[in-house]
């Protein structure tokens, strides 16, 4: 089986990792064509998968575009359904990671008579997305695609609630290979003092710095907690969000945390990071689809605060494997981060439950299995 995966990020999120995990194993057999150049791309070539860069012109659409941004951007995207009209031809099936991804893959795949398979990493929901994004997405999905991978219950719930079909989808969660998350305790302990961490109560976030994400939120509970307990953040800002990492900075300012609050930036040691940390915070105010940090957490060991929202439900049970508080709500998410330090032991065995289950409930290759049979099922029906 030949697939050609697409992607329009040059960067590496959480739909890119996952794509990582699912193309690996194809080799030669397969080709991921970005519609951006980075440090995606390099990551793909690290793991040895076929990779291209399609375009290096920016789709000037966003997820809020109206509907004459989205005509405007027409005259980008028709060289580019070309390009992948072209390469189609030589595999089995389209498989678009992303929503552009979609657009260009459905019109591809109709040119050249390739199934489409639609990995669904978003709610699709006006929190999210433009009134006509949405249509566009789910009209494209109901009469181009053979199925739909979704992330999560709350990604196909969403769907569903936008006029998705039902028999197109199909729920993976995000797979993880446990022995990634492992961390070498003695560099763990080197990366604490270097980061100036030592006898504080870390708490961790880990995402790009944007204003759902809910950073604001974290250091506003910080400010409720003892002074030794202190805030990484590891992330920076995408999709035009510097204004938001200034106003982060002034906040930590006016609440006189500058000794409690460190950016770390983008960061490739994420499980090392992780391990450094007593918590991680996920502090989301929109429904998120899955909550890849959130496992990545768990497979580490730590303690995992969520925003009660979206698919965070799916994967923590509070006081069973981590801990759920209402989005927005900086007191309550105080609360539960003084109990973690207060509460250590307790905690600690809420942590280690969580790593041995997450290990199980999310490992990559049985997944990874789950979405190769899903592909052959397209094929031998196409």
């Amino acid at each position: 089986m030949k697939i050609l995966f697409l992607d329009q990020s040059g960067k590496p999120g959480g739909a890119e990792l996952c794509l990582v995990d699912i193309a690996k194993p194809y080799g030669q057999n397969a080709l991921v064509g970005l519609f951006a150049n980075g440090d995606f791309r390099k990551l793909l070539e690290e793991n040895q998968i076929p990779v291209e860069v399609l375009t290096n012109q920016a789709i000037k659409v966003s997820k809020q575009s109206g509907l004459f941004q989205a005509l405007g951007s027409l005259g980008q995207i028709t060289p580019l359904i070309n390009q992948v009209f072209q390469r189609a031809q030589q595999y089995d099936l389209i498989y678009a990671n992303t929503q552009k991804a979609l657009v260009v893959g459905a019109i591809a795949s109709f040119l050249a008579r390739r199934p489409l398979v639609y990995h669904l990493h978003d709610i699709l929901s006006t929190e999210h997305f433009s009134n006509t994004n949405l249509r566009v997405a789910v009209n494209l999905i109901n009469r181009c695609a053979a199925l739909v991978i979704a992330n999560s219950q709350a990604s196909k719930t969403a769907f569903l609630q936008a006029g998705g079909k039902p028999d197109l989808v199909q729920v993976v969660y995000n797979g993880f290979a446990a022995k990634d998350y492992e961390a070498d305790e003695l560099k763990v302990r080197e990366l604490r003092k270097n980061l100036g961490l030592d006898d504080k109560f870390v708490v961790g976030h880990f995402s790009r710095l944007s204003p759902w994400k809910g950073q604001h939120i974290l250091i506003e509970a910080v400010s409720q907690c003892p002074s030794n307990v202190v805030v990484i953040l590891v992330g920076d800002a995408l999709f035009g969000e510097h204004e938001y990492v200034k106003d982060l900075h002034q906040k930590v300012t006016a609440l006189g945390l500058e000794n409690r609050v460190k950016f770390l930036g983008f960061r490739g040691d994420i499980p090392q990071l992780m391990a450094v940390c007593d918590v991680v915070a996920h502090t989301s105010t929109a429904p998120e689809p899955f909550g890849r940090v959130i496992v990545e957490a768990m497979l580490c060991g730590k303690p995992v605060v969520a925003a009660e929202a979206g698919g965070a439900m799916e994967l923590v049970e509070d006081g069973i494997n981590g801990f759920l508080v209402t989005p927005g709500k900086s007191q309550e998410l105080a609360t539960v981060i003084n109990n973690c330090w207060q509460e250590s032991a307790k905690t600690a065995k809420i942590a280690n439950y969580a790593r041995i289950s997450a290990s199980e409930r999310f490992d990559g290759k049985i997944i990874n299995q789950q979405i190769q049979e899903l592909l052959k099922s397209i094929i031998l029906n196409k």
